[in-house]
């Protein structure tokens, strides 16, 4: 939790000092891809490391990388110290969140991973909830370089905690050398695992095409950054409203009939997103998209932990990793240079075709 207020913190500074400093909608996502970049090479690689090596010592790793991000432009404040504030943070969380995700797995029941995702996944609301209330509220009251500082404080302490090894995360998967030879072609013969793995990515495209947008249109709109922060923060909120009712959604629906319907919510709130003209507004469809993408992830989780062969859940969890960065390596300059020529709604408009044609597809396979 400590780690994501942090990163979803710095991302919400980061792209507003670009923006206050002159940088344009391109510049924006190109950081923001930067953030996808190194996670796209690294992630299966990591999962691998997870599963060989348990889970605490990459996110030992992933918490100083974190810090580091967060630390640079709190001491060198200008656009370009952005750009490695970019590649550190992404590496960093992308090392904590694979660990984590397949700590949950591991320790969790079959019966009761959809569950405990849903937990792990109320956590990440409270994080993704602060981080950026935390970034617009310091950025209008003390500054970017305060506020980078004070974020910067956030993986400092859960460096602290996994030091004192109090908590006792689960040890190496006793099934990973059994994979020796493996290769990550091996996984993606798995249609299941490819079916889960492309609606994954499609839902993930949704929820950085917003974090990335918001600032974008809030700035446009003449939103100030707590307004901004607290239309992220109202997105983390409704994460946190539907993953505590996961369990009466997982007792009454399957994995694909929720992941089917987030499709088509998301879908429908992108299109109205062009014609938002306050912050109230801009705040609603937020914490409905939120509603939406937050009931996703626990039933992702738990589809891929069911279906992927044992001693391979880290790698098939850095997999995703890979293919999500990856897409966000593309999307965010795609959609940049998208919204700076043909402006905001056609970008909505097109990641609503896009989700509306994966949805049709997944329901047909």
């Amino acid at each position: 939790m400590l780690c994501h207020a942090a990163f979803h913190g710095v991302r919400v500074s980061a792209s507003l000092f670009a923006l206050n400093n002159g940088s344009s909608a391109l510049t924006v996502g190109t950081l923001m891809a930067l953030m996808a970049a190194f996670p796209s090479f690294l992630g299966v690689a990591a999962g691998r490391w997870t599963d060989r090596i348990g889970a605490r010592r990459p996110m030992l790793f992933g918490a100083t990388f974190v810090m580091i991000g967060a630390t640079l432009p709190a001491l060198w404040p200008d656009v370009s110290t952005l750009f490695l504030t970019a590649a550190f943070l992404g590496t960093g969380m992308m090392a904590v969140q694979v660990a984590l995700q397949n700590a949950v797995g591991e320790l969790s029941a079959i019966e009761d991973r959809a569950n405990n995702f849903s937990q792990m996944g109320l956590g990440m609301s409270v994080s993704s909830f602060s981080g950026p209330l935390i970034a617009g509220i310091g950025i209008d009251h003390i500054g970017y370089r305060p506020t980078f500082a004070l974020l910067a404080c956030l993986p400092a302490i859960s460096l602290i905690g996994l030091w004192m090894d109090k908590v006792k995360l689960p040890p190496p998967s006793p099934h990973a050398a059994l994979h020796g030879e493996r290769n990550v072609f091996d996984l993606l013969r798995n249609a299941g695992l490819r079916r889960v793995l492309l609606t994954s990515c499609m839902l993930a495209m949704a929820w950085d095409l917003h974090t990335f947008f918001v600032p974008i249109i809030g700035t446009q709109r003449g939103l100030s950054a707590s307004q901004i922060g607290a239309t992220l923060s109202a997105f983390a909120l409704a994460t946190f409203v539907i993953r505590a009712a996961m369990r009466w959604l997982v007792r009454r629906f399957k994995e694909w009939q929720v992941l089917h319907g987030v499709m088509l919510l998301t879908g429908g709130t992108f299109l109205l997103f062009p014609f938002v003209n306050s912050g109230w507004q801009l705040m609603s469809l937020s914490f409905t998209l939120g509603l939406g993408l937050g009931a996703a992830q626990p039933m992702v989780m738990a589809l891929m932990h069911r279906i992927t062969p044992e001693g391979r859940a880290g790698e098939a969890l850095g997999l995703r990793t890979t293919l999500m960065n990856s897409g966000q390596i593309v999307l965010p300059m795609m959609f940049g240079a998208l919204g700076a020529a043909a402006g905001l709604t056609a970008v909505f408009w097109s990641a609503a075709a896009f989700l509306g044609a994966g949805r049709y597809f997944s329901r047909r396979s």
